[in-house]
């Protein structure tokens, strides 16, 4: 244990939340210091990095033929080994103080759903780009850490965490997940379903980065004060030619609707699998939103609405998994307690 110490004094061991939309990193002693697309760009012909996050993002659909972008992880898992690698090598550098001569201890949050090839391949990426040790900790577990629900008493928390490619449901007591559920629909899904209703209804084509933009300015799961109309510019399927149209809130609530029912439904089966003592405590504490998703305009009301249980957004749900592992860069008891084995 002293050793451990000792080395922690001379590495600036970090906590990753590697997600399908976007990867924080958080810095012991810093905090959070890199908040970045989860997108690599590579050359076609040996494969090595071209950009990496935001400025690879900026390239996203504007590449000529010997340069790919690739957004190496797929509901919330990693689709592309090579790629991770080369992103967490990025991510990792830039965090790390390049001075210090002891590698860093890495705890990275994973969705809850993860399979045991899935979480190797996460523990074998991190370590190939040059973490020491490497702990994994299920997101869910994570933002409640994150968001400062009292996960080691003996009651029920309830944590509904929204990324980019999935949406994990957990129930939380005595430092464990009681039951947990995990959907693979998040921000990605959403962002599919505008691109493929606005081509249905208007025959007109558009980008990931377009239907992100049209979801965080008008999109919603609950008729909310009146949000104006935007202007969307895509590639009109018929004529080919590029046009823009004006896109409403009912429309994008509409194109939505989908998502936001599984979410629902995974949200009510994880309520009916819940012991019912648990069942009690989380009727009086309520359910809890983190990750990106927790923004979407009237999602708490219309939960709320659904469930009849009280509905709570943190102040910042996007921070809250790396918040969580960040905490347990201090915690190391309760870290050995609730990181995953990966044997």
């Amino acid at each position: 244990m002293f050793f451990q110490k000792l080395l922690g004094m001379f590495s600036n061991d970090l906590a990753i939340d590697l997600g399908t939309a976007n990867t924080l990193v958080y810095v012991h002693g810093r905090g959070i210091i890199c908040d970045e697309p989860s997108v690599v760009v590579l050359r076609t012909d040996n494969r090595k990095p071209v950009a990496v996050g935001m400025e690879a993002k900026e390239m996203l659909g504007k590449t000529p033929s010997n340069i790919i972008t690739i957004r190496p992880l797929k509901d919330g898992v990693i689709a592309d080994f090579d790629a991770t690698e080369e992103m967490l090598k990025y991510f990792i550098t830039k965090a790390h103080n390049r001075k210090s001569f002891v590698s860093p201890r890495v705890i990275i949050g994973v969705p809850s759903g993860i399979t045991q090839v899935e979480r190797r391949a996460v523990k074998d990426a991190a370590h190939s780009s040059g973490a020491r040790e490497v702990y994994l900790i299920e997101e869910p577990m994570a933002a409640a850490v994150g968001v400062g629900l009292p996960v080691g008493e003996p009651s029920g928390n309830m944590i509904v965490d929204i990324g980019g490619g999935t949406t994990d449901v957990a129930v939380i007591s005595l430092d464990g997940i009681v039951y947990s559920k995990a959907v693979r629909v998040g921000g990605d899904k959403m962002d599919e379903a505008i691109i493929a209703y606005i081509k249905r209804k208007y025959n007109l084509m558009i980008g990931e980065r377009t239907a992100e933009h049209i979801k965080v300015e008008v999109g919603s799961a609950y008729p909310t004060s009146k949000v104006e109309p935007i202007e969307v510019k895509g590639r009109d399927l018929i004529s080919g030619i590029p046009k823009a149209i004006n896109v409403t809130e009912d429309e994008i609530r509409e194109a939505l609707q989908e998502s936001v029912s599984l979410i629902l439904d995974t949200i009510k089966v994880t309520l009916e699998n819940t012991p019912p003592e648990l069942a009690a405590d989380i009727v009086d504490r309520g359910i809890v939103l983190a990750g990106g998703g927790a923004l979407l305009r009237g999602l708490d009301i219309l939960i709320r609405e659904q469930t009849g249980v009280p509905v709570i957004v943190p102040d910042d749900p996007l921070t809250a998994v790396v918040r969580g592992c960040g905490m347990m860069l201090d915690k190391l008891e309760l870290l050995r307690k609730v990181a995953i084995a990966t044997n």
